[in-house]
């Protein structure tokens, strides 16, 4: 199994903490409010763990369960923290309107943290595309896309271990096209499907 640290304390890290636990992982949880923090932790139960912001995370992934625009700035700010981690991006850059990404350039968060993670560390675009809601009750098909195999095979065990489907689209350019494709379940949700009980995943033909 799994050593994870959450860095956020919102509706994706106790989601995916909860799923963590569930899968027999080792979960830490850190936030800027200390008090939410352990609120979370004890909440999670299965032996989670409170550590203190900026610190070395425990867990070997670190996933930022933060909104887009906080992520780099708290890689930035965790700097050596994160030598030799596998940082997790699950973040969504949509626009204002929600009919767009919030990039001016052919980027994306999970890009734009590996220009600033430390030397060592890995990093990987995951669970983007899939509702909160989805993931919790759910059994959705997980897109990956990182430039490090290590750090890639680490965080398809750990979706394993939730009991879902990692599935590896390419290269860390690849996150870009992942947050678009956040954005066409967006889109789903509120026009063709009209509904949010629903994830984008891939079915193969047999026979």
């Amino acid at each position: 199994m799994s050593s994870i640290t959450l860095i956020g304390t919102g509706n994706m890290a106790r989601t995916i903490g909860t799923l963590a636990v569930a899968g027999g992982n080792t979960v830490e949880v850190m936030g800027r409010d200390q008090s939410k923090a352990e609120d979370l932790a004890k909440a999670l139960g299965g032996g989670a763990t409170t550590g203190t912001w900026g610190a070395v995370p425990a867990g070997d992934i670190v996933i930022t369960a933060l909104l887009y625009d906080g992520v780099v700035p708290v890689v930035a700010e965790y700097q050596d923290a994160l030598a030799g981690k596998v940082i997790v991006d699950i973040s969504n850059p949509f626009n204002a309107t929600f009919d767009g990404l919030a990039h001016t350039e052919e980027t994306s968060i999970a890009q734009e943290v590996a220009k600033v993670a430390p030397a060592g560390a890995g990093v990987v675009k995951a669970f983007n595309t899939v509702f909160r809601h989805v993931l919790e009750k759910g059994r959705p098909d997980v897109f990956i896309a990182g430039d490090d195999a290590r750090a890639k095979a680490s965080v398809a065990a750990f979706v394993e271990s939730l009991g879902l489907r990692p599935l590896d689209v390419g290269g860390l350019k690849m996150a870009h096209w992942l947050e678009g494709l956040g954005l066409v379940t967006v889109g789903l949700a509120g026009n063709g499907v009209g509904h949010g009980d629903f994830a984008l995943g891939v079915h193969e033909l047999t026979g």
